[in-house]
Parts: structure tokens; C-alpha cells; sequence
């Protein structure tokens, strides 16, 4: 079994505008940087168009009809100040969740050891009825809910070392005692929560967040005493990753320190998670980073170690 990277020409149509920093040359960034010779065993699917039944296991249909209806013919529309829709963007966004869907089949099924979804908008700040922070449709919460309803993976853990709290999944997750959040973040920053005092219904959500300035130091203490101390008594059916970058040292949307081999050893040690709990099933889905550069070197360390998983 082989690790599998999902993605979709279409996910660079969705135009954000000029100077805006989700753009599509984030995307090209990484998929530049997977096609190094060490990335030559990497194998590749193109993403499906998630269904409406998909979506709606998270989102209700009002909110998709109105995501969908916002999208323009022509130029540019808002969500709101930072989150902007192109005439294609709604095709961009049912492929970003679609290719999570489809690398949840690929694990659960066992064609892949484990996956990685470079798609496009991203989704961990997309609340179960409010588009926002970049996002349209929650991806990772999308895939989560697939692998319970079609393959009975009753048990999802998403970890989240973007550097902006990923209130969306919250939102999602708090009331489900079968669904595990955590994250890593700044704070303060946007948008605003992950206080640790954010626990869930059911204590489900962990929440470690950093001051700014902090480093690999403070990020590998957080995620070796609260974090992966929290997923392993959680025992997943299933370990995603809210895979985003702009915790690195050089991103200019926040002010955290991590380096490459941060982001290396937190996916090695997930992957050792997983392979205690469930069958060493990961499936990591693309979020934030905005640093051209950085982005596409710490995705390299980041897939590199699930090919080495």
C-alpha cells in the first residue's frame, strides 16, 4: 500500500483576487514541491465532486444552496471580507470535499496506507451553517462523517496544527462524543477561540494554543502532553490531519516558529498513533500557509514522513 495524493486541476480556478493571500499559487507551490524525484513512489488520484448527501452529513442544505448560489457569473463575490468566490469556486470547493471523501475510501478500503489531499479552499474555520476565515465547506469534517456513514468508523480523530484554531471543526464536533478535535494555534489571533476552557459536550475538544513567538519547544510540549496523550485515549477508528503551514517560521500571517522537522516529527508521531489504534489510517487534508516557499517545503517533510509511515 502505497500513500495516495488527492487533487484537481480545478482547485486552481478558484480565483480569490489579486494580493489575496489564499491563492492559487499556494496550491502550485505544493504540488511542485511533491514532484521531487523522492516523491516518485507518491500515488495519485484525481478528486471526485463530493454529492450533496455528502455534504449535508455536515452542513444543511440551506447552507450549501446559498454557498453555491453566492458563487458569480462573472468577477468576484464575498462570503465576507476574506472569503471570495469566482465563477468556478464552487466546483473547487465540491472537489476539495470530494477528494477527502474519496482518500477515506482509499484508506478504509486498504488501496492506500494512508493520504494526503492538496486541494483547495481550504475548510477548518467553515461552521456547520456559516462560510468563513477562506473556507466554503468543512472538508476534514465532510471526510470524518463519510468514514462513520460508509464504512463504520465510528471513532474520528482530527488533529489540527494550523496556526488559526479551526472553530469550524469545533463547531462541528463539540456534541459528538465520537468525534475528537484538537489543535494547536496561536492565541491571540484569529478567529478568536480555542481557549483551553473550550472542552466540548463531552470534553472532546482539546485545545492547546501558544503565544505568539513560541517554537518548536512549546509546539512538540503541547502536542507531547495534551495533544497525542488525548488521541490515544481516544482510541480513533481513524486519525485526519487539518494539515496547515502557517505555523512556520516564516509565514507572515502569524508570528510561531516551527520549522520543517516540527511538522515532520508531529506526522510521525500521529502515524505511530495510528498505527497502535487503527491500522495506521490516516488521511490528511491541506489548510492554511502562506509563504510560497515554506509552504511547499514543510508539505515536502509532511508527506514525505506519511510516505514513510
Amino acid at each position: 500500500m502505497l500513500t495516495t495524493l488527492f487533487t484537481h486541476p480545478i482547485c486552481l480556478e478558484h480565483d480569490t483576487g489579486l494580493g489575496h493571500p489564499e491563492c492559487s499559487d499556494r496550491l502550485r507551490a505544493v504540488l511542485a514541491a511533491l514532484e521531487a524525484e523522492d516523491f516518485h513512489l507518491l500515488e495519485r488520484a484525481e478528486a471526485p465532486l463530493a454529492t450533496t448527501e455528502q455534504i449535508a452529513r455536515v452542513h444543511p442544505l440551506a447552507h450549501i444552496e446559498r454557498v453555491m448560489a453566492a458563487v458569480p457569473e462573472d468577477g468576484h463575490a464575498g462570503v465576507d471580507a476574506d472569503t471570495v468566490l469566482s465563477p468556478l469556486s464552487g466546483q473547487a470547493a465540491l472537489r476539495a470535499a470530494g477528494a477527502v471523501c474519496a482518500a477515506v475510501d482509499s484508506v478504509a478500503s486498504g488501496r492506500s496506507r494512508n493520504a494526503f489531499c492538496a486541494v483547495r479552499p481550504p475548510g477548518h474555520h467553515a461552521e456547520r451553517a456559516k462560510a468563513m476565515g477562506f473556507c466554503l465547506f468543512n472538508n476534514v469534517a465532510v471526510g470524518a462523517l463519510h468514514a462513520r456513514a460508509v464504512h463504520g468508523l465510528q471513532r474520528v480523530a482530527v488533529m489540527d496544527f494550523d496556526v488559526h484554531h479551526g472553530n469550524g471543526t469545533q463547531d462541528i464536533f463539540q456534541d459528538d462524543p465520537d468525534l475528537l478535535y484538537c489543535s494547536t494555534h496561536q492565541s491571540p489571533l484569529y478567529p478568536g477561540t480555542g481557549d483551553p476552557g473550550e472542552k466540548g459536550e463531552y470534553g472532546n475538544c482539546v485545545n492547546a494554543p501558544l503565544p505568539a513567538m513560541a517554537g518548536s519547544p512549546e509546539f512538540r510540549h503541547a502536542m507531547a502532553h495534551i495533544v497525542l496523550p488525548a488521541i490515544d485515549h481516544f482510541k480513533p477508528d481513524l486519525i485526519m490531519i487539518s494539515a496547515g503551514f502557517d505555523a512556520h517560521s516564516r509565514d507572515p500571517l502569524a508570528s510561531l516558529h516551527l520549522m520543517d522537522d516540527d511538522f515532520a516529527w508531529a506526522t510521525r508521531k500521529l502515524g505511530d498513533l495510528a498505527r497502535t489504534h487503527c491500522g495506521a489510517r490516516v488521511v490528511s487534508v491541506l489548510e492554511g500557509g502562506y509563504n510560497l516557499r515554506a509552504l511547499a517545503s514543510a508539505c515536502a517533510a509532511h508527506v514525505r514522513e506519511l510516505m514513510a509511515a
